[in-house]
């Protein structure tokens, strides 16, 4: 019994290899003033034993934001007029996604590894089904891709990571400025021959602050004096410029 329990223990994967990472920042804070930021990701990877012999290490970071539903329409000319016409509900979407990686993602990362751990931008995007009159659902999910790809909340860079002597790593993610507000997944990835070695995850922090996060809670929590306020805003705005415009011609 004892020798196959030894059998067993020498059998199971030696993982010799892990991550040990670093942020320049765990928390982002939005203000009125936000353009975007740039979070920089570094780290070195903790070995038990000298670097193996065989594929280089490569390394792959990921940032995804809070998910949500998604209705994708597509658009139809009808009589001239262009209308919805076909409609797909995306179960779940990021509202952000950044895929860096240290080399081209397929060659770094195999297939297998890749519907395991969901890490390239279609494998994020989780859409179970569709009506049966759309035969092309899978159109309705690269179209939403497009869109967001466009407006840099998804990101694919490849050959981004440097990575030194096997053993340091490190690279940028730009965020944008049209933030969603909650815990964005940091997830790192270590392969080998595309096979993923390790792999380490953590969270940052994205809320809205000052002034913004004021405004946003009024609007939840109390939508009827939120109304109220801007529209009192609003004539507020309208007599002044009436007015200053009254000066100036006066």
């Amino acid at each position: 019994m004892r020798w196959l329990v030894a059998l067993l223990f020498m059998t199971l994967p030696a993982f010799s290899e892990t991550v040990v990472l670093g942020l320049s920042q765990n928390k982002i804070a939005i203000t009125t003033s936000f353009d975007g930021s740039e979070i920089l990701v570094f780290g070195a990877v903790k070995r038990e034993t000298t670097i193996p012999d065989g594929p280089p290490l490569e390394v792959i970071v990921t940032v995804a934001g809070p998910s949500e539903p998604v209705s994708v329409r597509r658009k139809d000319r009808r009589f001239g007029i262009w209308v919805n016409t076909d409609a797909v509900e995306v179960d779940r979407a990021p509202s952000f996604y950044a895929v860096a990686a240290s080399g081209a993602l397929n060659e770094v990362l195999s297939e297998v590894e890749d519907l395991r751990y969901k890490i390239s931008i279609p494998h994020a995007i989780r859409s179970v089904g569709a009506p049966m009159s759309i035969i092309d659902a899978a159109s309705f999910t690269e179209a939403l891709i497009r869109i967001r790809s466009k407006e840099n909340l998804y990101q694919l860079m490849e050959n981004h990571i440097a990575v030194d002597d096997q053993t340091l790593f490190r690279g940028r993610i730009e965020l944008p400025a049209a933030l969603t507000e909650g815990d964005y997944e940091t997830r790192i990835f270590l392969t080998r021959n595309g096979k993923v070695i390790s792999s380490y995850e953590t969270s940052i922090d994205v809320r809205k602050v000052g002034l913004e996060r004021w405004l946003f809670s009024l609007s939840r929590e109390q939508p009827f004096l939120y109304g109220l306020m801007s529209l009192a805003i609003a004539i507020a705005a309208g007599w002044a410029a009436s007015a200053a415009f009254s000066l100036l011609r006066n």
